[in-house]
């Protein structure tokens, strides 16, 4: 019988492997994502060694790393990752895709002691609108999340174990002609408008659902809004969903030059996510020598997520020990 790996050496062993620039960054990926499921699904000190680990990945030049890492930290559901995410919201040196994802995550984890330094950041004189709009749906969310309003709703069970930046609609409003309505509907909330969004999502899964295709149509009509932050979140879904009907739409958004770099990226790797599908690989190698870093970046993530969608691999992780924690 295969001794099983000591959880300390292992997160240690992640950490180097996500903090040196000298690691390819595919490999510094797979240790991030391997360290989300240990700090979720590990307690006690294993869990904030875990949390510490990708903190400590923030000393990266690499805004796309950096901005994946607020992420996951805002997945972990533990109260460890609130000090990093606000520090990182603070630094307004920071890139703002950065910034945005740790504002998302605060929202994430929930906790109405955050909405503090959101409200601040939303109101903030000069702001850059994807912040401003994070943080509007981030005192949402945390709003919705302690209010009684959240008991009496009846949400449907949803396929994907991801903390989103908002929930679905309750299911007596789900529609997909009238969540695409609420969906295109500039006048409304954007927390709604994202309701909208994963309620969609949600139709969508599995993909032979009879709602799936024209849930997918709805939600590629979202690339048309004027926001770069509803765009992206758009790409995110069809990331979630890997549904072929979404390659056009992506292929679209990634091939179009003027599109904001944090939309584009995110079509990239829901690209990479769809890569067994006949000629998508062939689609991001044409964009591994992009003006844009965050986007080049992406095409090598998206790349190796399209070799692991074709393998066997039984996890997209590093370590085997954290691909059965992740498993379990």
């Amino acid at each position: 019988m295969e001794p099983k790996r000591d959880t300390a050496a292992t997160i240690a062993s992640l950490r180097e492997s996500l903090c040196s620039e000298s690691t390819p960054l595919p490999i510094r990926f797979r240790a991030l994502f391997s360290l989300k499921h240990l700090a979720r699904h590990e307690t006690g000190d294993h869990a904030v060694a875990a949390i510490d680990a990708i903190a400590a990945g923030f000393a990266s030049p690499s805004a796309l790393l950096k901005h994946e890492l607020a992420y996951c930290l805002g997945q972990t559901a533990n109260d460890a990752a609130i000090a990093p995410l606000r520090k990182v919201l603070a630094d307004l040196e920071e890139d703002p895709m950065c910034r945005h994802e740790a504002a998302e995550a605060l929202g994430a984890l929930g906790k109405t002691e955050n909405l503090d330094i959101l409200r601040m950041f939303k109101d903030r004189a000069g702001e850059e609108a994807v912040i401003k709009e994070t943080c509007e749906i981030a005192i949402d969310r945390i709003e919705w999340e302690n209010s009684e309003q959240r008991k009496k709703e009846k949400l449907r069970q949803s396929d994907f174990a991801s903390i989103d930046p908002a929930p679905p609609m309750p299911e007596s409003e789900q529609t997909v002609e009238g969540l695409e309505k609420t969906l295109m509907d500039t006048k409304a909330p954007l927390f709604l408008r994202y309701r909208a969004m994963f309620a969609l999502r949600d139709l969508a899964s599995p993909p032979d659902l009879p709602t799936a295709v024209p849930a997918i149509h709805a939600l590629a009509k979202g690339f048309a809004d004027s926001s770069a932050l509803f765009r992206h979140e758009i790409a995110f879904v069809f990331g979630q969903l890997s549904h072929p009907a979404s390659i056009p739409s992506l292929t679209s958004a990634l091939s179009n030059l003027e599109e904001a770099s944090m939309v584009r990226h995110e079509a990239a790797e829901a690209l990479g996510s769809l890569g067994e599908e006949e000629g998508v690989e062939g689609i991001l190698k044409k964009f591994l020598d992009d003006k844009e870093q965050v986007v080049r970046e992406s095409v090598i993530v998206a790349l190796d997520m399209a070799d692991y969608e074709q393998s066997n691999q039984a996890e997209y992780a590093l370590i085997p020990d954290a691909a059965k924690v992740a498993a379990a």
